[in-house]
C-alpha cells in the first residue's frame, strides 16, 4: 500500500530524514515512535503529500506521489489521505456536521450526499446528539471524534494521525485508540500514527522506531 523509498529530507544545514525506507501493508495498523526530533512528523507530512522530500521516493497504492503536479497531488490528498491531528484543527465557526462535510465539498460531492455521509460517521462515532454543536460546545474527545470523522469523509485509503490521543484524558485516549481498530476492522483503512504513547503504540500492529532520521529496525 505505502512504499517509502530513500527518503531525505533537511531544513537548512540540519539534516531531518537521512535515507528513509520503509513498506506499509494495506489495512495494516503502524506506530512511528522516537524520540523528539527524530523526523517522525516530517516523515508524516511528506507520506501525506503535506511536503516534498528532498529525494527519494513514496508509492501509495501504486501511484508515485511526487511524479503528480500540485493539482492532481492536492486531488490526491484530499481524495486518499485522512489527516488526524493533536489539536483537532476544527473550524470554530463551524458545527460538527458542517465540519466534517468540508473535505466532500471540496472533492465536489453534492451538498446532500455529503452530509448524508457525515451524519453516518457521526453516528458510527457515537455523536449524533452532537452534530449541530460547534467546537467550543464539544469536550476535548468529541472533538477528537469528529476530527477522525473528517478524516473518513472521502473513504480515504491512508489515514495519518499525529500525537491523535496527545490532548486526551485517559479515558478519552483509551477510546480513540479503540476506535481505530473498530475503523480498520469496519472500514479497512490503513493507519500510519506518529506517537509517544507506548500503550497505543502495543497495541499496533507494528511499531517503526526512528532515530536521529533513520529507521532502526
Amino acid at each position: 500500500m505505502i512504499e517509502v523509498t530513500g527518503i531525505h529530507k533537511s531544513f537548512g544545514n540540519l539534516h531531518i530524514l537521512k535515507g528513509i525506507d520503509l513498506s506499509i501493508r494495506q489495512k495494516e495498523i503502524v506506530a512511528v515512535v522516537g524520540p523528539s526530533g527524530a523526523g517522525k512528523t516530517t516523515l508524516l507530512q511528506i507520506i501525506g503529500t503535506l511536503d516534498r522530500p528532498d529525494a527519494g521516493q513514496v508509492t501509495i497504492d501504486g501511484i508515485d506521489i511526487f511524479s503528480l503536479n500540485e493539482k492532481d497531488l492536492s486531488a490526491f490528498r484530499n481524495r486518499h489521505i485522512g489527516f488526524v491531528f493533536q489539536f483537532h484543527q476544527l473550524l470554530p465557526e463551524f458545527t460538527a456536521l458542517e465540519n466534517v462535510m468540508i473535505p466532500a465539498l471540496i472533492a465536489r460531492e453534492k451538498a446532500a450526499a455529503a452530509e448524508k455521509k457525515a451524519k453516518e460517521l457521526l453516528d458510527f462515532m457515537k455523536l449524533a446528539d452532537r452534530m449541530k454543536h460547534k467546537p467550543a460546545e464539544l469536550s476535548g474527545g468529541e472533538k477528537q471524534r469528529v476530527a477522525v470523522a473528517r478524516a473518513l469523509i472521502n473513504s480515504p485509503l491512508v489515514v495519518l494521525a499525529d500525537e491523535p490521543s496527545g490532548s486526551l484524558d485517559t479515558q478519552n485516549k483509551a477510546e480513540l485508540h479503540a476506535l481505530f481498530f473498530d475503523l480498520r476492522q469496519q472500514l479497512g483503512q490503513t493507519f500510519v500514527i506518529v506517537t509517544h504513547d507506548t500503550q497505543l503504540a502495543a497495541q499496533t500492529d507494528r511499531i517503526i522506531p526512528l532515530k536521529d532520521g533513520m529507521v532502526t529496525e
